[in-house]
């Protein structure tokens, strides 16, 4: 946990910390709303948004039609005019539906406005395979979003995170996705009752090491520790994990920070390797801190193809801890 809050232990899973940060926005926003494909009465389809419909009622919390542009337009509509939504994209690989809106809309309307348009419209969505949902409901496009001017964009791979970025994101007057994991939604840890944020644009060392530095996105960050106890295990290296939580606007500052104490660095993320977000960081590293690195900066991500339905190939398909271990050895020409 990263941000200290002061609060008894209480240990709920990731799927349940979102559903208390919507219900602390609908509390504290009167002008927020939930919209989205089956958000109402049957509570999402990962039912995190179980109850809220029965606590806020049908004016607050409500289905839409099958139209995820039409989810997206309502989104920058609403926001455009004075509310504050909280609209759903039940899967990542819909926003292709709806990239117009994106893209063209939601993202440029503050700036073609010149600053006369607020848009403080949250767009929650799932990501991330490992479920046996095949190509069309398994995939991780965050890099299509952080490259557009306007969005703001975050990853929480914790429930603490999940909750205090869903709030954060509510609170902000930007456009933000967030982007939670399916794979995570019932890991478990502890997480404050109430209202706190987690900020966006900052990411957080989960855990100090001097051999070399993991930057992992989302779920990796799970594996990434995972990878970073048999190394130290096995081989005797002291490996530093950083949870990036925000790509847009992604926290150089401490990733940089780190490079300059570990000389190496290893990005990972469950997206397709080519393209994904890790080539960002590659270049914003050698571009701030070329002179400390001892070895090239290694990637680990999926292969590029789409995700299989098959579960043997799905499995070998995704970045894992033994993945990691592999490329952070051959890193290091061990």
């Amino acid at each position: 946990m990263s941000e200290a809050v002061k609060h008894e232990p209480r240990v709920i899973p990731y799927v349940s910390a979102i559903n208390e940060g919507i219900r602390e926005v609908l509390k504290e926003q009167d002008d927020a709303f939930v919209a989205g494909e089956d958000v109402g009465a049957a509570g999402g389809v990962y039912g995190y948004y179980t109850g809220l419909y029965k606590e806020f009622g049908p004016e607050r919390v409500f289905d839409t039609p099958i139209s995820e542009k039409g989810i997206i337009g309502l989104g920058v509509g609403a926001s455009a005019t004075g509310c504050r939504p909280i609209v759903d994209l039940m899967f990542m690989d819909f926003i292709g539906e709806c990239m117009d809106e994106i893209a063209n809309q939601m993202a440029k309307m503050r700036f073609m406005f010149g600053g006369g348009a607020t848009l403080p419209v949250t767009v929650l969505t799932m990501a991330g395979a490992g479920q046996n949902l095949a190509a069309q409901h398994s995939q991780s496009l965050e890099a299509w979003l952080a490259h557009l001017p306007g969005l703001k964009v975050v990853c929480p791979s914790d429930a603490y995170d999940a909750k205090g970025m869903t709030i954060a994101a509510a609170r902000d007057d930007n456009p933000v996705f967030v982007v939670f994991n399916k794979a995570s939604l019932a890991l478990s840890m502890d997480v404050p009752e109430g209202a706190y944020e987690v900020p966006i644009g900052k990411a957080a060392v989960r855990r100090e090491g001097k051999d070399l530095t993991i930057v992992a996105i989302s779920r990796m960050v799970h594996e990434a520790m995972g990878a970073a106890e048999k190394l130290k295990a096995e081989h005797g290296i002291d490996v530093e994990v950083i949870d990036a939580r925000s790509i847009q606007p992604f926290d150089t500052e401490t990733v940089v920070k780190s490079i300059k104490k570990t000389h190496r660095a290893l990005i990972v993320h469950e997206a397709v390797k080519f393209g994904g977000f890790g080539g960002e960081i590659t270049a914003q590293i050698q571009e701030e801190a070329f002179d400390y690195l001892d070895a090239p900066i290694m990637r680990v991500g999926a292969p590029f193809c789409p995700v299989p339905f098959s579960p043997a190939l799905e499995q070998a398909y995704m970045p894992n801890a033994d993945s990691i271990v592999k490329k952070v050895v051959e890193t290091l020409e061990l």
